[in-house]
């Protein structure tokens, strides 16, 4: 979120509720259940680690504490960072792939279980943004944050589906087998 501020601040100086209006905007549907003040706090924390700075605004009478945030050169060299940063957001699938290699090997929970709860709660998601998204005016830009929400969702479910063929016949696997195959990518145990 911060990166995204300090984005936003990046074209011009701005008050902090010109903001909001933009990420909403941006992310149509998505942002609604953004916090109100995530914003204020977002930018207190940016103000403080000296990434931008506000002036008080000179502004209507029923609203004296206006402020207006500009990014430092700090702040310009964060967001130039950011942008050519071509890391991809990826660790939701191991923390899953471990939730169900330690439920098996503790035997707390059946691994196929977990799948089925998941893809209820994945195909709950993909119906929601699905609809989201028909709602949307053609080619608007939270059109398509939620087409890659769907595709995103699409292929999570479909890796689901991989999971459970794995654990579904795992037969006569070991648990301490499991952990093994953890540290070894896409190789099963009985491979070794």
């Amino acid at each position: 979120m911060q990166e995204v501020v300090l984005a936003l601040l990046a074209k011009e100086p701005t008050h902090g509720y010109q903001l909001r209006s933009r990420l909403r905007q941006a992310l149509g549907p998505v942002g609604d259940a953004m916090n109100a003040g995530q914003i204020y706090v977002t930018l207190a924390r940016l103000e403080k680690a000296g990434l931008v700075v506000s002036q008080r605004a000179v502004g209507l009478p029923e609203r004296p504490d206006r402020k207006v945030y500009e990014l430092t050169a700090a702040g310009q060299q964060r967001v130039a960072d950011w942008l050519s940063d071509v890391t991809w957001p990826g660790p939701a699938a191991a923390e899953f792939h471990l939730k169900l290699v330690a439920a098996a090997s503790s035997g707390l929970a059946d691994p196929v279980s977990i799948v089925d709860a998941q893809r209820r709660e994945l195909l709950r998601r993909l119906r929601d943004a699905q609809r989201a998204a028909m709602a949307e005016p053609d080619r608007s830009l939270a059109g398509l944050l939620l087409e890659g929400i769907v595709l995103r969702l699409q292929a999570d479910l479909r890796w689901l589906e991989a999971c459970e063929r794995h654990w579904a016949g795992r037969g006569a696997r070991q648990p301490e087998d499991e952990w093994r195959y953890v540290g070894r990518g896409i190789r099963h145990a009985e491979e070794e």
